[in-house]
């Protein structure tokens, strides 16, 4: 079996943003030689998510109207976790949109339904973070 890593790098010029990533991934796949196997893609930080959808922007406008519902960014101190930080709501609509997705590797293609893309969710952005990528397979 074989392994590849790799890590991609953003930074947003918003506080949230969507961000389609499947060429990329694309990329890594192509990059890694591997045939049949898995993808795994996963934001490392905790205000960041990795996530299927389709790249419609009244999609993206409804996900962040719908999640701003669910926690909206002000007032700060409706949340215990605001202190030093103000990033209680990014820390709960990550928990909402995910932390990773798992694709399959179907010859040396990306399997995915009808419309799917991959997409780096940022919901608490202007500085640096990472997506690992991660396959494995034939």
């Amino acid at each position: 079996m074989k392994s590849y890593r790799k890590e991609l790098w953003f930074k947003t010029r918003t506080r949230r943003a969507f961000t389609n990533i499947t060429a990329q991934v694309e990329q890594c796949l192509a990059k890694s030689g591997i045939v049949e196997g898995l993808a795994l893609i996963n934001a490392m930080h905790i205000t960041a998510s990795v996530f299927i959808n389709d790249d419609e922007g009244g999609l993206h406008s409804d996900f962040e109207q719908w999640l701003e519902k669910l926690a909206p960014e002000k007032p700060y101190s409706r949340y215990a976790h605001n202190g030093v930080e103000d990033n209680a709501d990014a820390h709960l609509k990550r928990s909402v949109m995910g932390r990773e997705v798992i694709v399959a590797v179907t010859n040396a293609r990306l399997d995915f339904g009808p419309w799917e893309q991959i997409f780096y969710g940022e919901f608490d952005g202007r500085r640096r973070k990472r997506v690992l990528v991660k396959i494995i397979g034939e």
